[in-house]
């Protein structure tokens, strides 16, 4: 009896799940999925390291024309580009970011983007500030890598206002001399005079407010912070590196553009170095440095967040980039 009745039971929950399985077929095929959703998630990625916060922002992206690169043959390049499955793309997508980092003394931004100046694909570092947690004005100091558009264009708002109203501007002697002088503007190619104007325009109100302050080479910048000189990519281009607690983190600016050929062939300029040799010359010696002290490095044009390490090869270099996950303190 009790076989009996567990079969009929068996029996009767089957055929519960199988009258169950054609309503749920007969409605789904009746109801339209929702609409698909085009929206990325916040650009913001946060970790720790010490005792300090780091937090990279994503301004968003260019398409940068593969022609831009020397250095390597045409075939060389196609050939690095294929290894990461971009040999059939016309442009090559490259990120443009800033990093937050709260030091527990000073809440410093490394670069702005580029505002709105380069179309709607850029110019989200205030909004992801804010989704971040955090507000523009709360920023006490902006160190910026260099002057051209996309890393300090983002220090204007809307309407030409400043976007850090209470952040001192911190950026290479050099790099001010070369950018900001009408003088050298002049005596620029015509195709290059809009980027002296733009970093002209760019600093503007704080240079008005006394909050532009042009460094020298080794000054003191902030608690745990200090200045790493890079030139090439610019006159003054810099990088800073954050120190805490025995981990040091170097945000380097414009050293790589192109990961998926500049780490395999450092020898690979851009089109918009100013001196290729001495970018080339300090690409090598940085990565150098960062595979053999195994430092965390961040770049703007690193695939978002940017933030990773830089591995020797037997040949040339490698990206590893970080992993998502929680935020550790233990690093």
């Amino acid at each position: 009896m009790t076989l009996s009745i567990s079969g009929a039971l068996r029996g009767a929950l089957l055929a519960m799940a199988v009258a169950g399985a054609a309503v749920t077929v007969a409605g789904s095929a009746q109801a339209a999925p929702p609409a698909q959703q085009r929206t990325q998630a916040p650009g913001f990625y946060r970790m720790a390291l010490g005792d300090i916060e780091v937090t990279a922002l994503y301004d968003g992206f260019i398409d940068l024309d593969r022609k831009i690169l020397s250095g390597a043959s045409a075939e060389d390049i196609q050939g690095l580009l294929a290894r990461m499955f971009l040999a059939d793309t016309p442009g090559v997508q490259t990120a443009v970011n800033a990093f937050l980092v709260h030091t527990g003394t000073n809440l410093v931004l490394v670069d702005t983007g580029t505002a709105k100046a380069f179309g709607p694909a850029l110019g989200f570092i205030a909004d992801n500030i804010r989704a971040a947690g955090y507000d523009p004005a709360q920023v006490d100091a902006v160190l910026l890598t260099h002057l051209h558009p996309d890393h300090a264009n983002g220090l204007l708002a809307a309407g030409g206002a400043m976007a850090f109203p209470n952040a001192e501007v911190r950026v290479a002697k050099a790099e001010a001399d070369f950018w900001l002088s009408e003088e050298v503007a002049a005596k620029a190619p015509a195709d290059a005079q809009p980027f002296f104007a733009m970093a002209r325009a760019a600093v503007a109100p704080y240079a008005a407010a006394g909050k532009l302050k042009p460094y020298q080479p080794g000054e003191a910048l902030l608690p745990g912070v200090s200045s790493v000189a890079a030139p090439g990519h610019t006159p003054g281009h810099s990088g800073y590196l954050f120190s805490a607690k025995g981990t040091s983190i170097l945000m380097w600016g414009d050293i790589v553009h192109s990961h998926s050929v500049q780490f395999a062939r450092p020898e690979v300029a851009i089109e918009f170095d100013v001196d290729k040799a001495q970018a080339i010359e300090t690409r090598k010696r940085l990565f150098a440095d960062a595979a053999a002290q195994k430092l965390w490095v961040a770049g703007a044009h690193l695939p978002f967040p940017g933030i990773g390490h830089v591995r020797a090869e037997p040949t040339g270099y490698a990206w590893v980039p970080v992993e998502y996950g929680p935020i550790r303190t233990d690093r």
